[in-house]
C-alpha cells in the first residue's frame, strides 16, 4: 500500500470513527440546570443552563420550542403563569421572564432540540419563589 492510499484510508477510518461517536449522543446526555433554585414573587428573571453530561460543558444554540412554568410542587398544577424567552445572557444559558404570582414552589418545564442531535431534551424544573 501506498503511502498515500493509507493516509486518504487512515482519514477516511478516523472520519468514519468521529462520525459514530457523533451519533452516539443522545437527549439524555443532555439537561437543563437552574442557575440558582429561589426568585422572588412577581416579575422574575430565571436563567437556566443547559449542559453536556458527559462534559459538563454550557450547550449554545438551543432551540427552545415548549416552555411551561406552574405551581405543581404546591399541588396546584392549574396555577399557570407567563412566561417568555429573553435573550441569552452568554453561550449555553438560556433566560425566561416570568410572572411569579404567589410565593411557594414552582415548576418550569423545559423542551429543545440541541443542534445535530435528534429528539428532544425535557427537563422539569422546581424552584421556590420567595416574598
Amino acid at each position: 500500500m501506498s503511502k498515500t492510499s493509507f493516509s486518504r484510508a487512515l482519514t477516511a477510518a478516523l472520519l468514519g470513527l468521529a462520525l459514530t461517536t457523533a451519533a452516539r449522543a443522545d437527549t439524555k446526555d443532555y439537561e437543563f440546570q437552574l442557575v440558582k433554585d429561589e426568585a422572588k414573587q412577581g416579575e422574575a428573571i430565571l436563567d437556566v443552563r443547559l449542559v453536556d453530561k458527559r462534559t459538563s460543558k454550557p450547550v449554545p444554540n438551543a432551540v427552545i420550542f415548549a416552555k411551561r412554568i406552574d405551581m405543581a410542587p404546591d399541588s396546584m398544577e392549574e396555577m399557570t403563569s407567563k412566561i417568555e424567552q429573553m435573550p441569552s445572557p452568554e453561550p449555553g444559558i438560556y433566560r425566561f421572564k416570568a410572572k411569579l404570582t404567589m410565593a411557594g414552589g414552582w415548576r418550569l418545564s423545559l423542551g429543545a432540540k440541541v443542534q445535530g442531535e435528534t429528539g428532544t431534551v425535557e427537563n422539569k424544573l422546581v424552584f421556590k419563589a420567595t416574598k
